[in-house]
């Protein structure tokens, strides 16, 4: 459904995203106005104010793939019952606006807690042990799709860029070397808690399908065995609760280092995204390209 599908190279910001929705919004028959910022990082989500709906902003039109495979997951999780989250009813195809691909998600109502990782490695067991039907085309997981294009467009020192290009030929030497003894299945490619909501009926709901993919689940327990293990987000009973419920630790897996070089790779091109939004931004990012210089080093990272 496109309104204006000129691609723009224009900074993605707040504001920006803010006047893509507003548009999309007019095209889709739903009142925008006064609706909430609720995140900005790969995607822009806005909470309206005048429907149970969260609009999803993509950052340009190569990410226009992605809004359709979100839209296929969801179709197919849906009809299987799968706990995941749902498109809005008649408006289950991307828009294209101004460049941007936009997407309608029914609001989740949020109960009184947050997802346990016993909850996400659980969720993520049922998910893995799924068959994908015909008819729904997923990609293989690509560890540096976005990669080159997140690096030449953002706002970062040049000696920044250079070093960035260069860990990225290093990481997709050593991805080529690694070795996978899984089969390959559904896997959501961003596989952290808080892609995981609790609704005020306590139950706990999948979100996020921009990265889902067909392939190995190690791609998927690399996220919080690096948060664990690297970075020391989760407490010890944390990851072994994760662990049980999942049946498998990852740490013990040969190709663990390397998934971990590429998740904090990652982790800080992501960010790097948003350096001029806020100084606390990018803070954090100078913190995480310092560490990614020195892979010795421990990692303070604070979750983003």
């Amino acid at each position: 459904m496109a309104v204006d599908a000129a691609r723009t190279d224009e900074g993605f910001t707040s504001a920006r995203a803010a006047q893509v929705m507003s548009a999309a919004c007019r095209a889709a028959g739903l009142d925008g106005r006064g609706a909430e910022l609720i995140r900005l990082g790969e995607n822009a989500l806005f909470r309206l104010d005048t429907a149970p709906v969260i609009v999803r902003v993509a950052r340009g039109e190569p990410w226009l793939p992605k809004a359709r495979v979100e839209v296929a997951v969801s179709r197919w999780l849906a009809g299987e019952g799968f706990p995941a989250a749902r498109l809005v009813d008649g408006l289950d195809k991307p828009f294209l606006i101004d460049g941007h691909p936009v997407t309608f998600w029914r609001l989740i109502v949020e109960g009184d807690r947050k997802a346990t990782y016993g909850e996400l490695g659980g969720i993520l067991r049922d998910l893995h042990s799924m068959t994908v039907p015909a008819g729904v085309e997923l990609p293989s997981f690509d560890p540096f799709d976005k990669q080159e294009l997140r690096i030449r467009r953002a706002l970062i020192p040049e000696d920044h860029r250079v070093f960035l290009r260069k860990r990225w030929r290093e990481l997709r030497d050593q991805f080529e070397e690694l070795k996978f003894g899984s089969p390959k299945g559904p896997v959501h490619g961003d596989a952290h808690v808080q892609n995981l909501m609790v609704n005020d009926r306590s139950e706990v709901i999948l979100i996020d399908f921009e990265a889902f993919c067909f392939d190995h689940p190690e791609w998927d327990l690399m996220v919080t065995a690096v948060e664990h293990h690297s970075l020391g987000w989760q407490t010890d009973e944390q990851y072994a609760d994760f662990v049980r419920a999942y049946g498998r630790d990852l740490y013990d897996w040969h190709g663990y280092d390397t998934l971990r070089r590429l998740q904090e790779f990652g982790m800080t091109t992501w960010l790097m995204q948003n350096v001029r939004e806020d100084e606390g931004t990018a803070a954090e990012y100078r913190r995480r390209i310092a560490a990614l210089r020195n892979d010795d080093a421990p990692r303070d990272w604070r979750p983003w």
